[in-house]
């Protein structure tokens, strides 16, 4: 899962990518609506948290253009603005959830999760194929019922082919999906990170396993 952060105060912005990263997300960060507008017409997300005070104009207004343009991105507004009507107002223009300043990190990504498994959107709980489960909230794969060790890229890249088990995933969408723009990306980091999971499946006894289809990307299906 990819998310983009709108957020003027930066140290603000820099922890609360770093949380986001630890439950498993890919996280960009934008201190501006400009620099916000360029990452949306830049790269694929499947959320948004959205401070409201930027410095180049409000994040209310923002959200609301996103709206009557069409788009149905899930939008969290994450703000100080503790009034009634500032909460309801940020409902109204378009935002899928409001959280106050200062929060818990285990609230906020809790709310993101919970937005991403409404219907239609990104996430479920648990995902399953074959002997394989993740448990998405807790960040847990096990292999025929054991409990198995995987990294964390090892673990972003099982649950971006999970979700889409039986069907290619292009190469591009997995290294969209797992880096961020400031994530240091060599050529061949994508078929590094395809390596490694397919040991870890093939050490832990899985009976599905990674498929390449070259030149066109990678799928997850049963063992031959």
């Amino acid at each position: 899962m990819r998310i983009l952060i709108v957020e003027d105060n930066r140290r603000l912005a820099a922890l609360v990518a770093r949380g986001c990263e630890k439950a498993g997300f890919a996280a960009d960060i934008c201190h501006d609506l400009e620099g916000a507008q360029a990452a949306l017409g830049a790269a694929r997300y499947d959320i948004v948290i959205l401070d409201l005070g930027l410095p180049d104009g409000d994040g209310l207004e923002f959200l609301a253009a996103q709206r009557r343009a069409g788009s149905e991105l899930p939008v969290l507004v994450l703000t100080a603005r503790d009034a009634l009507e500032a909460r309801v107002e940020g409902l109204n223009a378009g935002a899928d959830d409001y959280l106050l300043k200062p929060f818990a990190m285990e609230e906020l990504v809790a709310r993101l999760r919970a937005l991403l498994r409404r219907p239609g959107q990104a996430l479920g709980r648990m995902l399953v194929a074959g002997n394989v489960e993740f448990d998405t909230v807790a960040r847990e794969v096990s292999v025929g019922g054991a409990p198995t060790a995987f990294s964390r890229r090892e673990t972003d890249l099982l649950e971006i082919l999970l979700r889409r088990q039986g069907r290619v995933v292009p190469k591009d969408a997995i290294e969209e999906s797992l880096y961020a723009f400031g994530d240091d990306v060599s050529s061949n980091s994508i078929e590094v990170a395809v390596h490694r999971l397919r040991k870890r499946l093939g050490d832990a006894g899985a009976d599905v396993e990674v498929h390449t289809l070259r030149g066109i990307g990678y799928l997850l299906s049963a063992a031959a």
